[in-house]
């Protein structure tokens, strides 16, 4: 095996840094912007009295990186070439999204709200994949506009990580789908208009058959955002939904009857293999920070880099950094080359371990730079913050680690979820 990094994509790399250094680094600095990555004053992020949301200066300032980014040719790099993407596989997503999130946290790259500037569009993935004829006509122009999207409303109150167990229920009333439930953790709850409802249309609690993903109009009569859940990281895009008789047509169903989790566990390995290497590019650059200060800070008249007790946890770290790196690799080609689900354990390793990975070496960071570190003069708290969120909301470790002991004790087995063709 070869495990240089193939020349097109390091070239890529290559140009990617030229466009930050060009576009998204002085755009950063205009206007005071750097307010919002000052971790002193973070706080702008987040519109305190509209119940804790992102705030709508701080959104623009997303979007207007991804629109240059678009405009440069970078941000569709996943997408099919004929839509306007540069056919990007498995392995070129994870070396980029390490890369940009080695850099720190920027405009370039900030995982606080999945926002980079090489997209990783789930939704529009699977719209392209799973869509009807008459669906795709509908969404994928304002999908690849960035003027239309849905958010994801899985998780349920009662049930967290089982989604097999959903109590939401949809039944047929002649053409029309009548929802009932509840849903949390709704991520970009705040200002999507459509919300992709997974609700239970056949079968019995635990059967992972059974559950349709419906289109649903967030402004539909009876869909209520209950709160939204503030965390340890703010600003928050999470909300608590209800539904209550809530009419869609039968045309809302997503993906097929009955067939709504097994459509969406196909791009659960290729955001979860992208978040892992996103995952290890902030555990890097955390290190890589930690071990430059260690260099040049000298209490009793000598640098820390000398001491055993700095460099012994940072060798540590950095043996993880280097073995997770290849087991990544090696995951992605393999899912380039033989299918998504060809390595779901390896994916649920490098997730784990890699979200794991991530906040030790922030809480190292921070103990290395002492109350600096610990300060919002330096980022590694943010990271911290940001980074504990993935050790639950990216498929638990527990459920991670459940799902890798399946494979190994023989209760699973590496095949597409039934009624999924891989593409």
């Amino acid at each position: 095996m070869d495990f240089d990094i193939p020349k097109e994509i390091a070239d890529y790399l290559k140009e990617l840094d030229d466009f930050i250094e060009r576009e998204i680094k002085p755009l950063e600095q205009e206007n005071d912007n750097i307010r919002f990555f000052d971790y002193r004053r973070e706080d702008a992020r987040t519109n305190w009295e509209a119940g804790g949301v992102p705030s709508e200066d701080w959104e623009a300032l997303l979007a207007e990186a991804r629109r240059r980014a678009d405009a440069a040719g970078h941000y569709r790099y996943p997408f099919p070439k004929e839509y306007g993407g540069k056919d990007g596989t498995n392995l070129g997503m994870a070396i980029i999204r390490e890369h940009l999130a080695a850099k720190g946290l920027g405009l370039h790259c900030d995982l606080q709200n999945e926002h980079a500037i090489v997209g990783n569009n789930v939704g529009l993935l699977l719209m392209l994949n799973y869509g009807t004829e008459a669906q795709k006509a509908e969404w994928i122009p304002q999908m690849l506009a960035g003027t239309g999207g849905f958010a994801f409303g899985i998780t349920e109150p009662e049930h967290g990580s089982d989604a097999t167990h959903m109590e939401t229920t949809a039944v047929r009333d002649g053409d029309e789908w009548v929802i009932n439930g509840a849903k949390t953790w709704n991520t970009g709850i705040h200002k999507a208009k459509w919300d992709l409802i997974f609700a239970r249309t056949s079968g019995k609690a635990g059967d992972g058959e059974g559950i349709t993903a419906l289109l649903t109009p967030t402004n539909a009569e009876g869909f209520k955002v209950e709160e939204m859940l503030w965390t340890f990281n703010m600003p928050t895009d999470h909300g608590r939904i209800s539904l209550k008789d809530v009419r869609v047509p039968a045309t809302a169903a997503f993906g097929g009857e009955g067939r709504g989790l097994g459509v969406v566990q196909h791009f659960f390995n290729e955001n979860r293999i992208r978040q892992a290497a996103s995952s290890l590019g902030a555990a890097q650059f955390c290190i890589n920070e930690a071990v430059e200060y260690a260099k040049v800070r000298k209490p009793f008249g000598k640098a820390l880099a000398t001491n055993q007790a700095i460099q012994f946890p940072l060798v540590e770290l950095q043996t993880q950094c280097e073995m997770l790196r290849a087991l990544i690799h090696k995951t992605a080609w393999t899912m380039d080359t033989y299918g998504a689900f060809s390595a779901s354990d390896k994916v649920s390793m490098c997730n784990y371990w890699s979200n794991r990975l991530c906040c030790e070496a922030a809480d190292r960071a921070m103990q290395v730079h002492g109350g600096l570190g610990y300060s919002r003069h330096k980022p590694f708290e943010h990271i911290y913050r940001h980074h504990r969120r993935y050790r639950i909301t990216e498929g638990s470790e527990e459920i991670q680690m459940r799902r890798v002991a399946g494979y190994m004790f023989g209760f699973m087995h590496q095949r597409a979820p039934k009624g999924v063709v891989e593409a």
